[in-house]
């Protein structure tokens, strides 16, 4: 059976296009929140795993010189896009759990955006990633909240009764694999398929993993919506839940002892 390909590479362009949207996440939530705790400074050596079409990479390049950022991920197109959109930046083609092209305790600062409940061989990822940290180094992993944002285990609901808006979990403790089918609509108006896996793990599972891994985790951070709903009966109840319902968990680790 041919293994489904799970980078996002069929739809490179329309990722791009999401993504660095004026309204996006990553543009609104994510950017700013990010660099405030990332606290980048000239010089610095970042690595920016599961880099995507690069969007985070420039953001880096910006603040601590092009030529100190490393994009990896292991879509080729989106590699394509990366280059083309930042030429200074080093930009390659590898899965997250093989960083053997570079050299042992190499870099002070890794990102993994939005990426690691995507990646399959996590442990060995984040074993690679211990390695080509320096001592002083951070992580800073951002992900889909665990707790509530749980592949087809999870949903909104409104209680017409009590006109209140509320989050339902299916299941929450158990692991597990999910085939996500996305299919966003063309330039020329064509629905293009592209299948990807998204794995949930719930937070005892991160917990553990970075102490096998060698990480303690340093800080975490919950972060909201920035949306707001249309002018309707429902508007204020919404608007109340996504300030309380948090869509991303932000985790800093570092190595054991530093």
């Amino acid at each position: 059976m041919k293994k489904k390909d799970t980078s996002w590479g069929a739809v490179a362009t329309w990722y791009e296009a999401a993504v660095g949207d004026n309204d996006s996440y990553q543009t609104q939530v994510i950017a700013p929140n990010l660099t405030r705790l990332m606290d980048l400074r000239p010089g610095e050596k970042v690595l920016d795993l599961a880099c995507g079409t690069g969007f985070f990479s420039g953001l880096f390049g910006k603040i601590v010189g092009v030529k100190n950022v490393i994009g990896v991920d292991i879509g080729k197109q989106l590699i394509s896009i990366a280059k083309k959109n930042n030429p200074e930046i080093d930009f390659r083609i590898s899965s997250a759990d093989d960083l053997s092209a570079f050299a042992s305790n190499y870099f002070d600062k890794v990102t993994i955006v939005l990426a690691i409940q995507n990646i399959a061989e996590v442990k060995a990822m984040l074993m690679e990633v211990n390695r080509v940290l320096k001592p002083s180094g951070s992580v800073y992993i951002v992900m889909n909240h665990p707790a509530f944002r749980i592949p087809k285990r999870s949903a909104w609901g409104f209680d017409e009764v009590t006109s209140q808006q509320y989050r339902r979990i299916d299941g929450y403790l158990r692991e597990s694999k999910e085939e996500i089918d996305m299919k966003p609509g063309s330039s020329k108006g064509q629905n293009v398929e592209q299948i990807t896996v998204s794995f949930h793990r719930p937070l005892q599972y991160y917990s553990k993993l970075f102490s096998a891994t060698g990480f303690v985790i340093t800080r975490l951070e919950e972060w909201i919506s920035h949306k707001r709903s249309q002018v309707g009966p429902r508007q204020k109840e919404e608007d109340r839940m996504r300030s309380e319902i948090p869509l991303f968990l932000f985790v800093e680790i570092k190595k054991f002892g530093k």
